[in-house]
């Protein structure tokens, strides 16, 4: 089997990474790729969006399979410029068509879909310029925190929670009047605050049967303590210890059950992952928000603990065939810790010679932000490079992947010592 995957990050990395042990693949591709594919698979310089680009690349190298990492080219419709051009549609994609993207394109669908089909979520009301003086009217019925959410793909910074009434309806006037964020911001959600703590669940459907993959929590923050600006992730670990079998066995029957027979119910074809950002609120959860692929850290932490091979899995999700597999997960905890550049997620250098890379061991290396120049590895992106490590529970294995990350250099190098500190 001959298969591409379409991303440059750590989850990338990570599929590469997996798939490469699989006796099934003939020829592996990343476009674009990154330092560390490079190693494992052929990278190719072709953008995510560039559709023709592909198309052309598939059918010089007769790929069989296309693996989409990130969200923006499945938002963009991907999976159906395959299935609409005679040439290409016998490529299997993993991903969701267009139309199920949208559980992540658009905040304001996703939230009528959990309506539709009694998925427990916060309240909410959606807005747009036309109608700010009724946002400003709602915000004054909520008690504090309030939550805005710009509708559209704002790279994971559309999300605004804000302890102020005056400062929460400045924000919001900035969002849709201003363009704050863009055509993402032009209709904002606002919800009510769920307090609670947040895990991430993973879900991979061939649009008839699922698989429920290890669950996750990764940290956002910037600061220690979970404290300044969100970024695209500093770390992440799986399992979570709090999601009990009394929980999870709630989450699947309020939540992944009724996700995956509404997408069925409302004719979104799905083929792919399902990650369903949730909070535990008491004992009880709540979806926070869909999104429509594996997310970044997490995948370092789950992939590693499927013992299945990736392909044969991958395989099967193209055929439908996906309820005949017996997952196998590795039992041990794994955790991982997200190195980033100085300044990241404000203003960054790229182009940071990183070293130390080959004195990493008993731990697993995935590049997120990095490229080749002149034969050295330096850094390409806000987050660089993600060392996770396997323990019998997630202390050791933090503990392994922290006396991994202080042997990597680059300058700026940042990461946060605090991963697990609410666990």
């Amino acid at each position: 089997m001959n298969i591409l995957i379409l991303g440059s990050g750590g989850r990338e990395h990570a599929f590469a990474w997996k798939l490469n042990q699989s006796p099934k693949i003939n020829k592996l591709f990343v476009a674009p790729g990154n330092a560390g594919t490079a190693e494992i698979a052929k990278n190719i310089p072709i953008g995510v969006n560039d559709f023709d680009a592909i198309k052309k690349f598939i059918l010089i190298e007769n790929i069989d399979m296309v693996v989409v990492g990130p969200e923006d080219p499945l938002v963009n419709g991907v999976h159906d410029f395959f299935l609409n051009d005679d040439e290409i549609d016998h490529v299997s994609v993993i991903g969701p068509q267009k139309a199920a993207a949208t559980l992540e394109g658009s905040k304001q669908f996703a939230k009528e879909f959990m309506f539709r089909h009694q998925i427990p979520t916060a309240a909410y009301e959606s807005f747009t310029s036309e109608s700010l003086e009724k946002g400003f009217s709602f915000l004054e019925t909520l008690t504090p925190p309030y939550v805005l959410k710009a509708d559209g793909l704002a790279a994971g910074k559309g999300v605004l929670i804000l302890n102020d009434l005056q400062e929460a309806k400045k924000e919001l006037k900035s969002m849709l009047v201003d363009a704050k964020f863009g055509n993402a911001g032009a209709t904002v959600v606002i919800e009510e605050f769920l307090s609670g703590i947040e895990l991430s669940v993973f879900v991979l459907t061939d649009g008839k049967g699922y698989k429920v993959l290890p669950t996750a929590k990764d940290y956002k923050r910037i600061g220690e303590g979970d404290t300044g600006l969100n970024t695209g992730g500093m770390g992440a670990i799986s399992p979570v210890p709090f999601a009990d079998k009394e929980f999870m066995d709630k989450v699947h029957e309020r939540i992944v059950k009724p996700t995956v027979e509404g997408l069925k119910m409302d004719d979104l074809p799905y083929k792919g992952f399902i990650f369903i950002g949730l909070i535990k609120v008491g004992d009880d959860p709540f979806v926070i928000e869909y999104n429509v692929r594996m997310g970044d850290p997490e995948t370092e932490v789950v992939i590693p603990r499927i013992a299945n091979d990736l392909a044969e899995v991958f395989q099967a999700v193209a055929d439908q065939t996906l309820d005949a597999i017996d997952l196998e997960i590795d039992e041990r905890s794994a955790t991982t810790i997200m190195t980033v550049s100085g300044g990241y997620p404000g203003v960054y250098e790229k182009g940071k010679e990183i070293t130390g890379l080959e004195n990493i061991s008993d731990s697993l290396v995935f590049h997120a932000g990095t490229t080749t120049d002149q034969g050295k590895v330096v850094t390409n992106g806000g987050r660089v490079i993600a060392v996770t490590s396997y323990g019998n529970e997630f202390r050791e294995a933090l503990e392994k992947s922290y006396r991994n990350v202080e042997k990597i250099k680059f300058d700026g190098i940042n990461f946060r010592t605090d991963i697990g500190f609410d666990l």
